[in-house]
């Protein structure tokens, strides 16, 4: 019988705010029981273990991400969209830790192929590099280096190992510049 006022949604919810406040390496079902001041067991009538919460957390996480990713780069395209694509990239990967460090891990292929938050992403990612004309297999490249490119970016600086004196958001800005002028002069897959 699941414990009155517990819910999936709510403890897939606990869980990420304990991801932002502790580390999602951190989230435990111990943890989140004690949360809500339950036994373990109980939480098993919401989730099927740690894995199934780091999975539905990873889940939300991508789709907030995308959410915000979709919003400011509507009615946008080129640079333009890309600069808000990495806008709200960098401000959710900083502002949510927890959360977006959930949206690194790997899923499950069957499970990915079938949630609405990753088709999303898909979408708005490659809507977005349309004004690139680009194919596959460039595509695909293109999404690779992107995604390597924000996130290597936002790992070190939320580390704080940008040391130089030069200011963050001057190399952030030219790093988006220069992936710019990689995507409009991508080296075609032959």
């Amino acid at each position: 019988m699941p414990r009155a006022g517990l819910s999936t949604d709510r403890v897939v919810a606990a869980a990420a705010d304990l991801a932002d406040e502790a580390g999602f390496e951190n989230v435990t079902l111990s943890a989140l029981a004690r949360r809500f001041g339950v036994k373990d067991a109980s939480l098993y009538a919401h989730v099927r273990g740690l894995d199934d919460l780091r999975t539905r957390l990873a889940l939300l996480a991508g789709g907030e991400l995308i959410d915000r990713i979709a919003a400011a780069v509507a009615g946008r395209a080129g640079k333009d969209a890309l600069a808000a694509f990495a806008g709200a990239y960098r401000q959710y990967a900083l502002t949510r830790p927890g959360r977006y460090a959930a949206t690194q891990i790997r899923l499950d292929p069957s499970l990915a192929a079938d949630s609405p938050a990753l088709r999303r992403t898909a979408e708005i990612t490659y809507g977005m590099l349309r004004a690139y004309d680009l194919e596959e297999p460039d595509l695909t490249d293109a999404v690779r280096l992107l995604r390597s490119t924000f996130h290597g970016f936002c790992a070190l600086e939320a580390t704080g190992a940008f040391a130089a004196p030069r200011d963050i958001q001057t190399s952030w800005d030219q790093a988006i510049e220069a992936l710019h002028l990689t995507l409009e002069n991508w080296p075609r897959a032959r």
